[in-house]
């Protein structure tokens, strides 16, 4: 065949541009490896922002969460409900407090407090002549007032090796200073316990040794302190609240400069991120280019061959070229199948490593919720074994009681058919001789049964002792429990990590021995391992991969909508069950609550005039919703327009209220009834009608069984008793109990009469 004579310049020019391109691809490569490298870089430094602001945000939360507790605490100790109103009353709520402008070094608040006591509560005024008026209306509670006017700095007298507490103040009013240096004048500071007691003798007299933790040394005494006051520390706190107030805003600024630092690292990983594009696309492109070039090359170079060994070669240098291009199509198709099989693998890799994920994520939430529940259940079966043991103990010790009483009162029975027995065979004469006998057995009997019930009372006290020392041991041990499970629930999830990773290693065929080899002798990190695996992705991505698995990710994606779906449906009707059952709750608490309300008040509306000897009295509800509603108390004594029990006097509002109580009581009544002196606001009448009231609750058919226990000092009360227990004193100092049956004693009267 002819050969056209062939173009050796283009040859060269294609060689030449061919060259250059090649050195263009190298350095596009060595910028497109820059690139890889800087976002990797800016990946790690976004991920350690990242956990800079969220370890920012966490400890300002903290903070936050202290800061409130503390203030709420600060306001529930500051309030008093005796002494604010009567300041209120008085205009001096705003009159500024000590502790409030009091500054002192950290450490000696408790000093402080110790040795101001009332003071550091203390109201500042302008003049203490103005408070002259308020001796005809005394505070309700102690209240200390202070001036600063015309307070000037004394020179205190000094001790030797010692500094005034008055020192440790901090702050530039110089009032303030002099009223506090006149107050802790003769108060010194020592180290510790054992150098002030030993330097006691060289106070001045008045002078005392103050301590950090509140202890107090005088020349002839010692004082410890413990924070016994719900005040107690009220200067510490206040100082603590303003230090964490300027934590806290140095914290805000922290997070902004956390936030804004991770802004910068975000703007700056997109950046990096659009070149590393940039750079890879210029690479694709370039070698794209050098690829079609060398190709161009090869043909120019190869038709140059061929015509240069036109002839005897030309056949050879054909097959060759036959050979050559059979060998190159098989490779190329060999390429392409195995490229496809390696896609098609990618694919199947990813798909089951996001369902193995999926899986995981739910399964890892399932274990959590199985665990939070086992570690209540239990604590809650711990605590109902525990109560249950208690319970059981208690039972054990009444029932041996109840035995003990028993046993006791049928031999008193015993010993009084004996008695009986003896006494019918007696005459008067022998009855009335034997009387004080078996009077004295009598109260020999009468304090056996107080000794074994004065011991039943120490057995009880003993129980409640140890069911104290019982919950104390609970609340010490419940952290430790939280503390293992939390333990637990990390070992068990680095033993999850641990699982996977090696499901991941065994799913790659990974050499493991080799790779713990690589690892021990160059440890590497975590980022730089995900910084690798990113780069091999992002190579695996560059390679254009084909998603053969397209239509069984969609019908993956259908099943998964499908079982959201139905878990969405199952919320619903979950949702919708639990709206049903809170509003079967309410309805039914408001028909229970209404139901109460109305029986109260029907029992309130009947005893209030057996009480009174008439009159009416009712309870009315404050608002329309029952259960955010309030309740109010109408009385209308005989004789009196219907007002509320706010402006009846006192012995009415106590005869109110034992309606009222009663009313309750009637409702849900108990085997015993104890009241405490509720007839001392009351006169004779109205004594008399609350003991009526007393006897027929006891034989009412709505109270069956129940006994009345009373503390009086009233005749009239006790004369309704059917047992009269007191103390009298025969001997000085020397208590004793004095127990008398009203029936026993009339039945001994009369026999006697």
């Amino acid at each position: 065949d002819h050969l056209g004579a062939p173009d050796e310049e283009r040859l060269a020019a294609l060689q030449a541009s061919a060259s250059q391109l090649e050195k263009d691809l190298a350095a596009a490569m060595n910028r497109q490896e820059a690139a890889r490298e800087q976002l990797a870089q800016a990946q790690g430094q976004r991920q350690g922002l990242l956990d800079a602001r969220t370890a920012e945000t966490e400890a300002l939360a903290r903070s936050e969460a202290r800061l409130h507790a503390l203030r709420e605490l600060q306001a529930n100790v500051e309030a008093d409900e005796r002494l604010d109103p009567w300041l209120r009353a008085q205009g001096l709520e705003s009159l500024p407090r000590l502790f409030r402008r009091l500054q002192v070094e950290a450490g000696w608040e408790v000093a402080f407090e110790v040795v101001l006591r009332d003071r550091i509560e203390g109201l500042e005024v302008g003049r203490l002549d103005s408070l002259a008026a308020l001796a005809t209306n005394a505070p309700p509670a102690r209240v200390a007032f202070y001036t600063t006017s015309g307070a000037v700095p004394r020179e205190a007298a000094p001790l030797a090796g010692f500094s005034r507490l008055a020192d440790r103040v901090r702050g530039h009013d110089a009032a303030l200073t002099a009223v506090l240096g006149d107050w802790l004048s003769g108060v010194f500071v020592a180290d510790d316990l054992a150098q002030a007691l030993a330097a006691r003798e060289q106070l001045p007299p008045g002078g005392q040794f103050v301590l950090r933790s509140g202890h107090l040394v005088s020349r002839f005494g010692l004082r410890f302190y413990a924070a016994d006051d719900r005040k107690a520390g009220l200067l510490a706190r206040r100082q603590e609240i303003e230090n964490l107030e300027k934590a806290q805003r140095a914290q805000k600024l922290m997070v902004e400069q956390a936030v804004g630092a991770l802004a910068r690292c975000d703007a700056q990983l997109r950046q990096a991120t659009d070149s590393e594009q940039n750079e890879r696309q210029g690479v694709e492109q370039l070698r794209s280019q050098a690829h079609a070039r060398q190709l161009e090359v090869v043909r120019l170079a190869e038709l140059v061959e061929r015509v240069r060994h036109r002839g005897s070669q030309i056949g050879a240098e054909l097959a060759e070229v036959d050979g050559q291009e059979q060998e190159l199509r098989s490779h190329r198709e060999e390429a392409e199948r195995r490229f496809a099989e390696l896609d098609q693998a990618l694919a199947e890799k990813q798909q089951a490593q996001e369902a193995a994920r999926v899986a995981y994520e739910e399964a890892d939430r399932r274990s959590r919720e199985a665990r939070e529940q086992r570690s209540q259940l239990a604590a809650d079966l711990q605590r109902s074994e525990f109560e249950v043991n208690a319970a059981g103990e208690r039972r054990a010790d009444v029932l041996h009681a109840i035995e003990t009483a028993a046993a006791d009162a049928a031999q008193l029975a015993l010993d009084q058919q004996a008695a009986q027995a003896q006494l019918a065979s007696l005459d008067d004469t022998a009855a009335r001789t034997g009387l004080d006998g078996w009077l004295g057995q009598r109260a020999q009997a009468e304090e056996r049964l107080r000794e074994a019930r004065s011991r039943l009372d120490e057995l009880a006290q003993q129980m409640r002792n140890v069911d104290e020392e019982r919950l104390l041991l609970e609340r010490d041990v419940q952290p430790r429990r939280e503390k293992i499970t939390e333990l637990q629930l990390k070992e068990q999830a680095a033993r999850l990590a641990v699982e996977q990773f090696a499901q991941l290693l065994s799913d790659v065929h990974a050499d493991e021995a080799a790779l713990l080899q690589r690892l021990q002798v160059a440890p590497v990190r975590a980022s730089a391992l995900q910084a690798e695996i990113a780069r091999l992705a992002q190579e695996i991505e560059s390679l254009g991969a084909v998603n053969l698995a397209a239509l069984q990710e969609l019908e993956s994606g259908r099943e998964r909508k499908g079982f959201l779906d139905a878990q969405s449906a199952d919320l619903k009707a979950a949702i919708d069950t639990l709206e049903d059952a809170i509003r079967r709750i309410d309805r039914e608490t408001r028909e229970l609550l209404q139901n109460t309300f109305d029986q109260v008040n029907v029992q309130f509306g009947q005893l209030f005039p057996k009480l009174f000897g008439g009159g009416e009295a009712k309870l009315l509800m404050t608002g329309e919703e029952i259960l955010d509603a309030g309740v109010q108390v109408m009385a209308q004594p005989p004789g009196k327009r219907n007002s509320t029990i706010h402006l009846l006097s006192g012995g009415e509002k106590a005869m109110t209220a034992t309606a009222l109580v009663f009313a309750l009581f009637k409702l849900n009544p108990a085997p015993f009834c104890l009241l405490d002196e509720v007839d001392a606001p009351l006169d004779d009448p109205n004594t008399e009608r609350f003991c009526a009231l007393v006897r027929s609750m006891t034989s009412h058919e709505s109270t069956p069984g129940t006994q009345f226990l009373f503390i009086t000092h009233n005749k009239l009360a006790m004369e309704m008793a059917e047992q009269l227990i007191g103390v009298t004193m025969q001997e000085q100092g020397v208590s004793r109990i004095v127990a008398v049956d009203i029936d026993s004693a009339m039945r001994l009267t009369a026999e006697a009469a």
